[in-house]
């Protein structure tokens, strides 16, 4: 009997011996397939940083990597650059044992065993491999509950770690992935952010003490907010080093004397190193930026974001190790930095307060981004994060009118075709006072005259303009921006033909290349190549197979230019030249103002035969600038400086001019005495914009009703237009036009009373006694730079 049950239990001992090992065999092979490949410490070993260089091969700087959302910095280093105070304290402190082990102390888990018997919660243990493992391969797991499958993984891949790598390397990974605390911005990963962010130092210069301050925060960074609680544990991990032979008891007494201060303390130690006094001065001192560049920080942010967009963030912050060309220019970043730098000098009465800035250069042959400037440089103060001039949407004022005219040009009119230039109302179904959409020139002033485009565009006014854009069709202009890149805003109508449109500075740059560049759009680019820290190219611009798009006809294109040309040289600053403080050197300059409703915005986009460059003026959170302030006594200058020292030491030469372009004297010859603009040989096909199918006639509107007697401060003066003063009895019928003018501007259209033969014209006693054509100063108010866009 005896026997029998002696049989079955040895068998049921048995069955049960065999099930659990099928059991645990089971969940094993389950747990070996879930485990991540441990070989991915190698490519750790190599370099999480994302290195970026300019277009010259210097460095930019790093980009930090991220867990999750959250930015860490964590700039790798050798063993050899680490004090061998920090390696000795951190393995006296963590693993006493840890070149005798192979992954796994038997008798650091003793011990959590027999902490769970006892009930009580399970610490310690953990060898520096595990603590690698927790840092890198189960990151991710680790920040979920707490499960056992997960500790058995830890200890699968410890060992296979431990076989895979020597102790240095498993210590190098370590010391290097481990955890330091809240950096503000970002998170503390790695010696290098923890010897940065606690005493300004590399881990080279770490001293005993320090690394002994260092290894304490290890378990539990937050004991970085407890002095007091700190230094006991520095005192027993001296003494243990002193025990392990890492150190000798003179240098522990000596690293427990040294006058220790983490960043952000201000403690007090008597002449044996005791604690007198700690107190917290400031707990912002040990924060780090989110991203560690040497300069143009704007600049390789926007390299962060293209990387991310390209390869995915992994590949950017996960094994990483990029090595990244940039289109960066340093003497060009220089000069947008010195003109950010210079702006409130450079500025007619100074900078606006309270506002900022954002600029950038492009080159317009290959839409490469050569400078970029984010914000107003303020010496002695850190640049904020946020970059105007790609990140910031802002309303661009009369810099679109540019694109609207060029695209009434590519629909096969000229520089001469003429508009009104006098109130007019649209209808208008959402937004408008009594249902009218009634645009306004700046300051209410109009001409009442028939005017060419040319003089229009010169003048940036506004009732021309969306007289202009009825004609074309606003289907056929938003086709085009969208053209572009600067997609209308929804809803906007005919506002937008006046600049009620958002976008940024380097956008407007690239939209202003294609009329230097023959008619070609490209998107702005920051990246020329990338590879892996082992030299695998990942991608090259040079077999990059996209094509710029052809947005205008290279005549075409000259024609736009040659407008936009004319905005900064037909006037000079007292006839109302509203560009002309961009003009720099012998260079030729071309460009245009612009000025956003309050005003709020300021801009001036511009280009010379080289590059292509923007600059917006304006608060961050927006809101209204001073009226006193104009685009073109604030950003014209500030354009002028960043573009004179990009082309120093550069030879001038002209604009490119394609074949077909022939030249014709300006049909205002009183207004512009001279000037020759820029035709298209008939030969050629002028029209390469149709008016779009869907796009609707032009709006039937009605002329706005306008009484003398609306503004008691003017009045309306017969002008002639070939001198710009008052007409006489001697001034042909066909040169006298109206104009309404302020009361007190009267004497600035005075007959001249030393009149000059007109050219060309023999002189005519009688008619020297009367006002002949010499070129004089107009109204005053005409002078004022620019217009507000949006009504």
């Amino acid at each position: 009997m005896f026997l029998r049950f002696l049989k079955l239990t040895t068998s049921l001992l048995l069955a049960g011996g065999v099930a659990a090992a099928g059991v645990g065999a089971t969940y094993a092979t389950k747990w070996a397939r879930e485990l991540p490949d441990y070989r991915t410490l190698d490519t750790f070993t190599f370099g999480a940083e994302t290195r970026v260089f300019a277009r010259d091969g210097t460095p930019l700087g790093t980009l930090v990597p991220k867990i999750g959302e959250q930015a860490v910095s964590r700039t790798l280093v050798r063993l050899d650059e680490i004090s061998p105070y920090m390696t000795a304290s951190l393995i006296a402190n963590e693993d006493r044992r840890f070149f005798e082990h192979y992954g796994l102390d038997p008798y650091g888990i003793g011990r959590q065993f027999q902490r769970a018997a006892q009930g009580e919660d399970v610490q310690g243990g953990s060898t520096l491999t595990n603590q690698l493992i927790k840092n890198t391969l189960l990151f991710d797991e680790y920040k979920q509950a707490r499960t056992p499958d997960r500790k058995v993984k830890e200890w699968m891949l410890s060992v296979q770690v431990e076989r895979a790598f020597t102790k240095e390397e498993i210590l190098q990974n370590y010391l290097n992935a481990i955890y330091w605390g809240d950096g503000g911005p970002v998170e503390l990963y790695g010696i290098y952010s923890a010897a940065q962010a606690y005493f300004r130092k590399t881990p080279k210069q770490l001293s005993l003490a320090e690394s002994a301050y260092l290894t304490i925060l290890v378990p539990t960074p937050n004991r970085y907010f407890d002095y007091a609680a700190v230094r006991p544990l520095m005192k027993v991990l001296l003494n243990r080093m002193v025990e392990d032979k890492w150190i000798t008891r003179a240098q522990a007494d000596a690293a427990w004397r040294e006058k220790l201060q983490p960043r952000g303390w201000k403690v007090a130690y008597d002449a044996e190193g005791n604690l007198k006094g700690a107190k917290l001065v400031d707990r912002s001192a040990k924060e780090l930026k989110a991203v560690t560049s040497t300069r143009a920080q704007h600049f390789v942010s926007q390299v962060e974001q293209e990387l991310v967009r390209r390869f995915g963030r992994d590949k950017v912050y996960g094994a990483g190790g990029l090595r990244v060309y940039t289109t960066l220019d340093p003497k060009l970043q220089n000069a947008v930095e010195t003109a950010s730098r210079e702006a409130s000098s450079l500025a007619y009465r100074g900078f606006p307060p309270g506002a900022t800035l954002g600029a950038t250069i492009l080159d317009p042959y290959t839409g490469e981004v050569l400078g970029m400037i984010g914000q107003k440089i303020v010496p002695g103060q850190p640049l904020p994060d946020w970059n105007n001039a790609a990140q910031g949407q802002r309303q661009i004022g009369s810099t679109i009118k540019p694109l609207l005219y060029t695209t009434a040009l590519s629909t096969g009119l000229d520089q001469t075709h003429r508009e009104e230039d006098k109130p007019i109302t649209f209808p208008c179904a959402i937004g408008c006072k009594d249902g009218v959409y009634k645009p306004q020139n700046f300051e209410g002033h109009t001409t009442f005259r028939n005017m060419t485009i040319r003089e229009a565009l010169d003048r940036s006014l506004n009732l021309v303009t969306v007289r202009l854009a009825d004609r074309i069709g606003l289907q056929t202009f938003f086709g085009k921006i969208r053209e572009l890149g600067i997609p209308p805003n929804d809803g906007t109508g005919l506002a937008a033909a006046l600049g009620a449109v958002e976008t940024t500075p380097v956008k407007m740059a690239a939209a202003y290349s294609t009329f230097v560049n023959g008619g070609l759009y490209r998107a702005p680019r920051y990246i020329t190549r990338v590879t892996t820290a082992r030299g695998e190219v990942l991608y090259d611009a040079a077999n990059d197979t996209t094509r710029a798009k052809r947005v205008w006809t290279p005549q075409v294109a000259f024609l736009g230019l040659d407008m936009i040309r004319g905005v900064v040289n037909d006037l000079n600053e007292r006839q109302g030249g509203l560009a002309t403080r961009a003009k720099f050197g012998e260079w030729p300059v071309a460009g245009k103002t612009g000025t956003s409703n309050g005003p709020k915005d300021f801009w001036f986009v511009g280009t010379t035969p080289l590059y292509t460059g923007a600059v917006w003026v304006g608060k961050q959170q927006g809101g209204e600038m001073p009226t006193y302030y104009y685009s073109g006594y604030v950003n014209a200058p500030i354009w002028r400086r960043m573009m004179e020292i990009a082309h120093a030491g550069k030879t001038p030469t002209a604009f490119l001019e394609p074949p077909g372009i022939t030249y014709a004297e300006a049909p205002d010859s009183g207004y512009l005495p001279g000037v020759k603009i820029a035709q298209i040989d008939p030969q050629y096909n002028t029209s390469t914009t149709a008016i779009e199918r869907d796009a609707p006639p032009p709006t039937v509107y009605r002329e706005a009703t306008w009484q003398p007697t609306e503004d008691p401060r003017t009045t309306v003066i017969n002008v002639d237009r070939t001198t710009g003063r008052l007409a006489t009895e001697f001034t042909p019928p066909d040169r006298i036009e109206q104009r309404r003018v302020y009361v007190e501007e009267l004497p600035a259209y005075a007959p001249d009373p030393n009149p000059q033969p007109l050219r060309d014209e023999k002189p005519d006693p009688e008619a020297l006694k009367v006002v002949r054509a010499q070129q004089t100063t107009p109204s005053p108010k005409a002078t004022e730079p620019d217009d507000t866009a949006a009504p």
